[in-house]
């Protein structure tokens, strides 16, 4: 089985601050990014053990998400050992949830291997396990994000006639950890849902993401590629996530 897992972007982010479990309350709009994919091929293997190999990863492959997902539905449906092999194209420390996106689509591709019959709802409570980012891919639409990210409202938003444009400088990467540590709390300008009301031409300024406040200064690389994709003509451009990917939307 070959499945080809798709990013997302981030239409706006807004903390709206810490919560007493330490994750933070969130809004933004999660919208696919489909021009780019990983590779995750599947296979049945002997034994009961995972084997898993991803490209050149710099961390432990038995500790990644897609390793995490196998065992989550190894305790619960008691599934049997699988070789599972993921090519990244999608960048790492880019805000794009790549490795979430991996991580659902290794859920999904069990339960079709398996034949496991798991409804939405069982989809959407293991991924929510795995991290705050991967219920959207259960949708894998345009949704507004609350809670940590894990609250879904599928969201009527309309880019017809638009190209997304993403890029991500080269040699940067932005660790999620420290650009919630350089987060400075601030009042939005706007609650995010209202923002994204407005016309197209009206978001730049409104439709915000509050780590660029932080994650610019110490990556004026990632700020330059904003300002860089405003001047091209882009009608809207953002960081995505906390980092360190920008795109830029543009009238085609």
């Amino acid at each position: 089985m070959i499945l080809h897992p798709t990013p997302k972007i981030n239409i706006g982010l807004n903390v709206l601050g810490k919560r007493p479990d330490g994750y933070h309350n969130l809004e933004t709009l999660f919208y696919p990014y489909r021009a780019l994919s990983d590779t995750l091929t599947i296979e049945p293997a002997d034994g009961t053990c995972l084997e898993i190999s991803i490209g050149d990863a710099s961390w432990d492959a038995q500790d990644d998400l897609c390793a995490k997902a196998w065992r989550l539905l190894r305790d619960r449906c008691n599934i049997p050992g699988v070789r599972i092999t993921l090519e990244k194209h999608i960048p790492v420390g880019a805000g794009l949830g790549g490795g979430s996106a991996d991580a659902v689509a290794t859920l999904k591709g069990l339960d079709e291997m398996f034949s496991l019959n798991l409804s939405r709802a069982n989809l959407l409570e293991m991924s929510a396990l795995l991290g705050s980012d991967c219920p959207f891919f259960v949708y894998d639409e345009p949704c507004f994000g609350s809670g940590r990210g894990e609250v879904l409202e599928p969201f009527d938003v309309d880019l017809e006639g638009c190209e997304i444009r993403l890029e991500m400088p080269p040699g940067e990467s932005v660790s999620t950890a420290a650009a919630y540590a350089g987060l400075v709390q601030t009042k939005p300008v706007m609650p995010l849902r209202d923002a994204l009301e407005l016309p197209l031409e009206q978001w730049q300024g409104k439709v915000v993401n509050d780590f660029e406040a932080s994650v610019f200064p110490a990556h004026p690389a990632i700020a330059a590629l904003k300002k860089r994709f405003l001047e091209e003509g882009a009608v809207f451009a953002s960081m995505t996530g906390s980092g360190a990917a920008v795109f830029g939307i543009f009238k085609k």
